[in-house]
């Protein structure tokens, strides 16, 4: 059940503002806590929650850490959301057939 740490991660508006900031380009600890009501350090708290539900990697470059986006756990998501998604399809083709055999 990976896309439920996924759906706990998102859940959280900073960490949701986090991913949005990597989606555009990988940054710094440094870098993603610049316009944040947060401090540094908290940033690197959600940060681990966002690599521990596999929608961040980090890359050590020298002295640095390097954030970027994972899609794989995205892709989690994504499947699990499908099933909904199937679901709400049928009913929707289910009641415009319905509709449409009820109209004159």
């Amino acid at each position: 059940m990976a896309y439920a740490d996924v759906l706990t991660a998102l859940a959280d508006p900073t960490r949701r503002h986090i991913l949005e900031a990597l989606r555009k380009q990988p940054k710094t600890v440094g870098e993603l806590a610049e316009g944040q009501p947060v401090s540094r350090p908290a940033v690197s708290q959600h940060l681990k929650v966002l690599e521990g539900a596999r929608l961040v990697r980090v890359e050590p470059r020298g002295n640095r850490r390097v954030y970027s986006v994972r899609r794989d756990g995205l892709d989690e998501l994504r499947r699990y959301l499908e099933r909904f998604w199937s679901d709400v399809l049928n009913a929707y083709s289910a009641e415009i057939a319905r509709r449409m055999k009820d109209e004159p």
